[in-house]
């Protein structure tokens, strides 16, 4: 039975997040509908990041079986027609090994998150980016976002109701940069705990406007403890924008 990586672009403004639910609209839930017009199969489409309601993705990676040997282009290019009017894209599908997994095989995710810095409402940008009046510091944001790199317990930006078996997690990059009035937070590491991005880009806002300084973000972390987090950052402004696997490592090298 061959198996497809693909790599999906999505607009998450209307569904519930990426995992099914039962009556409700969501990423996977759709992919798995369109797969069933497409061959005539009830399969499942497993991703690399199970993201929440209302959060985007130009990156994620699944994996699906096909009893039938598709060319990959031709599962792309079905899923293209299947797919509509869902704000959902397969930009790309390759046969992989049958061990292949996108979430238990992925080596480092990457997630941006966009802030646009100004006080008129957005217009082309709304659902698809936080807007915060109060002008902010980004060099400030930036260099206290170093404190949080490394390998910390990150209680303190871990949701109640996060899965994971410890909240010890190693954080590869964080870096705050300013465009105009854009500001862009890109972050990645092996895996996130359930909100630890969002959570981490509402405490740097406190930074940015001066509420914290970055050695108040460094204590907030050291203390483990989820009240000392700042307000989460809304969902619409985060984006899963790739996944590493060891495979794209040996193909590179």
């Amino acid at each position: 039975m061959p198996r497809y990586k693909l790599t999906i672009e999505y607009d998450g403004t209307p569904f519930c997040g990426w995992q099914v639910q039962a009556g409700q609209p969501t990423v996977q839930g759709v992919l798995m509908e369109a797969f069933a017009r497409f061959c005539g199969e009830e399969v499942t489409v497993s991703g690399a990041g199970r993201t929440d309601a209302g959060v985007h993705a130009t990156g994620q990676v699944a994996h699906v079986d096909l009893s039938r040997d598709w060319r990959p282009d031709q599962v792309r290019d079905a899923m293209t027609a299947q797919l509509r009017p869902h704000p959902v894209a397969v930009l790309a599908a390759e046969k992989v090994p049958g061990d292949f997994d996108a979430r238990f095989s992925a080596v480092k995710r990457h997630y941006l998150y966009r802030l646009v810095n100004r006080r008129p409402d957005l217009a082309l940008d709304r659902d698809r980016a936080w807007r915060v009046p109060k002008r902010l510091d980004a060099a400030r944001m930036h260099e206290a976002a170093q404190r949080l790199l490394g390998k910390h317990d990150f209680s303190t930006f871990r949701a109640a109701e996060c899965q994971a078996a410890s909240p010890v997690k190693t954080l590869d990059l964080l870096d705050v940069a300013r465009e105009g009035d854009a500001i862009r937070i890109t972050t990645s590491a092996r895996s996130f705990l359930h909100h630890q991005v969002r959570s981490m880009v509402g405490s740097l806002v406190r930074v940015g406007e001066g509420v914290w300084s970055p050695d108040d973000l460094e204590a907030a972390l050291k203390a483990a403890d989820r009240r000392r987090c700042g307000p989460m950052a809304p969902a619409c402004g985060l984006y899963l924008v790739g996944v590493d696997y060891r495979m794209d490592e040996a193909q590179a090298g």
